[in-house]
């Protein structure tokens, strides 16, 4: 978790090239592209390209998001890149949230190889996932009342999106609606990712969610997917962009919750291995449902069941990056195929409890 992980096999500068080619088709032929480069600390699903545009007299910080080349093994099976843009669009327009404006998306993938989309770019501070925020910097060294406002503000986010009543033709894109379908399709991405490997104690997980169904799940609603601090552009602790939507989807509201509860044990659990303190008061489950019913009368429900969830579907993304690292080199496949899942401890007592 402390090393830069590879997540591309694509040539910075011959695609700093094509994107002003691409350009100049869109807002003429005086269009220039400079400053490429790609994230260093979050950002492992899709390929992300900083860069600076500019034309016409004018100067814009750009952000593009591509779907991985096949041979960087993507994390995921498809990248539904015309979704993501309408999510963010939606979730700016609709619901108030402050998404990257969204600028262009490019369906054809003959300039870039792949469709992409391009955002504008959001400064500001992101707790970063590499190393952890857990371990250091700027969240971890801040008062209790920062990270309070923070995580707070957090949960707003999450509560705005669900609350507004998106037309059920711009839910489409995201799937079918349901837990049912929602953990189906988890099954189906776990045997995608890691074909004939078994891992099993992700297969135990799958087992206790079907013997720990709740009762009723509840309502849909739109979800964000990937409901997490890191992916928030923060300035003085409140949210200025929120990014990565490529899982979003429609079912409970206990997805996102869950996921933003079990993201941060994630990085708190790396934290404590290390030998540190981490971030023990941070973003515990009561503080986050409290904050969450007070904002929109709505009791979360079966927090159990929705955490395991959440543990699982860390544990599949974790497990096929894992496999990435071992593709590049970076890694020796384990011995135990549990070992993928780096962690397979919380997983454990899990279904322990």
């Amino acid at each position: 978790m402390t090393e830069q992980m590879r997540t591309s096999t694509r040539d910075l500068d011959e695609l700093r090239g094509r994107t002003a080619a691409w350009l100049r088709a869109q807002v003429g032929g005086d269009a220039v592209v400079s400053k490429m480069s790609r994230p260093s600390g979050n950002g492992l699903s899709s390929e992300t390209l900083f860069f600076t545009a500019a034309w016409g007299g004018r100067e814009t910080r750009c952000v593009a998001r591509l779907a991985p080349a096949l041979e960087a093994v993507p994390m995921f099976p498809s990248y539904d890149l015309r979704a993501q843009f309408e999510i963010m669009r939606l979730a700016r327009e609709k619901a108030g949230i402050p998404a990257p404006r969204a600028l262009w998306f490019e369906p054809d993938p003959a300039p870039l190889g792949t469709p992409f989309l391009v955002m504008e770019c959001v400064d500001g501070e992101v707790p970063p996932d590499v190393a952890p925020y857990t371990m250091g910097g700027w969240l971890h060294d801040a008062s209790p009342e920062d990270r309070r406002r923070l995580q707070d503000a957090s949960v707003e986010i999450v509560a705005a999106l669900h609350q507004t009543a998106f037309a059920r033709p711009e839910l489409a894109p995201f799937g079918p609606a349901g837990l049912r379908a929602h953990v189906e399709a988890q099954r189906a991405y776990y045997a995608w990712a890691h074909g004939d490997l078994r891992v099993p104690v992700l297969e135990r997980a799958f087992d206790w969610l079907a013997a720990h169904w709740p009762d009723d799940p509840g309502p849909d609603v739109l979800t964000w997917g990937d409901a997490r601090i890191g992916n928030i552009v923060f300035r003085d602790f409140t949210p200025v962009a929120v990014l990565d939507w490529e899982m979003a989807a429609v079912g409970p509201r206990e997805l996102d919750l869950s996921w933003m509860i079990f993201m941060h044990r994630f990085f708190q659990d790396f934290a404590v291995s290390m030998g540190l303190p981490g971030m023990p008061d941070f973003m515990q489950r009561d503080a986050v449902c409290a904050k969450y019913r007070e904002l929109t009368g709505y009791e979360p429900r079966d927090m159990d069941f929705y955490e395991m969830y959440a543990a699982l579907r860390h544990g599949v993304i974790m497990a096929r990056l894992w496999r990435r690292r071992i593709h590049f080199g970076e890694q020796p496949m384990p011995a135990d195929p549990d070992d993928l899942v780096l962690h397979r401890a919380a997983l454990e007592e899990l279904l322990a409890r």
